[in-house]
């Protein structure tokens, strides 16, 4: 892990190169909307760190960047998921072995699983270096919105467990969500010649978080912790731009 920033520029670096040919695209400059899709992979942190694992996310989302001073106003959606959940809800319901009974008096098969999103707005700037292109740079954003999160309880199809009823489910859920912050620092492209839009970088998230349950059945208790989920990664997305010409109806792909 200490080496993965060099790595990550290191592998980035012949897209960079790529970016910067010349041959210069008079459409590559003035108002665009850049249509997003991407992909991360995060650590947890904070009270995050006790009940999950590593995670992974799809993300969504658009930005206008401006022609003067290549400002960013966007939005975002991320979907969460992960397979390491490392609070055990069902021990209530284990035989001593650790297995759950079916109604069909045989052992079922229940996984859990981490599921969750965050949807928020922000705004940022993009950076020049120096080089020819305007529009690859040091891409920096901050942004808030609403994180959420809660352990999925994955059914076995061929033992049912009438104690995990879709009703009952919540009762053992952990659903939480609250306000929550999150800052990107990367770089992007968007090429002279259009073949190469994309940008890559660290994302750090930081959740303040409330359980939304009014009672847990294994505590048998309502959860008022306030927590403070933290994640830490690299998101690398893809770009779809969007301009728009001086000329009013112009709109360039």
């Amino acid at each position: 892990m200490q080496n993965l920033p060099l790595l990550f520029v290191m592998s980035c670096l012949p897209f960079l190169l790529w970016g910067q040919r010349p041959g210069a695209n008079p459409l590559n400059k003035g108002n665009a909307v850049l249509v997003k899709l991407s992909y991360a992979a995060h650590m947890p942190g904070g009270d995050l760190e006790t009940r999950f694992g590593n995670n992974f996310s799809f993300g969504a989302g658009a930005d206008l960047i401006t022609a003067k001073g290549n400002w960013l106003f966007g939005f975002d959606y991320a979907y969460l998921f992960g397979g390491n959940v490392k609070e055990d809800v069902l021990a209530s319901l284990r035989t001593p072995e650790g297995a759950i009974i079916g109604n069909n008096r045989g052992y079922a098969d229940i996984t859990l699983r981490e599921r969750g999103f965050y949807a928020g707005a922000h705004i940022g700037k993009l950076i020049g270096i120096g080089l020819p292109n305007p529009r690859s740079g040091i891409r920096v954003t901050v942004g808030a919105g609403l994180l959420q999160h809660k352990i999925r309880i994955q059914d076995d199809p061929a033992s049912r467990v009438p104690q995990l009823d879709e009703n009952y489910k919540k009762g053992y859920d952990r659903l939480s969500n609250g306000l929550a912050f999150t800052e990107f620092i990367g770089y992007q492209v968007m090429s002279m010649d259009k073949r190469v839009n994309f940008y890559a970088g660290f994302e750090f998230t930081q959740g303040f978080t409330l359980s939304r349950r009014d009672f847990n059945f294994d505590t048998r208790a309502k959860d008022e912790t306030e927590r403070t989920d933290l994640l830490f990664g690299i998101r690398v997305g893809w770009i779809i731009p969007i301009y728009f010409g001086r000329e009013a109806g112009e709109v360039y792909y």
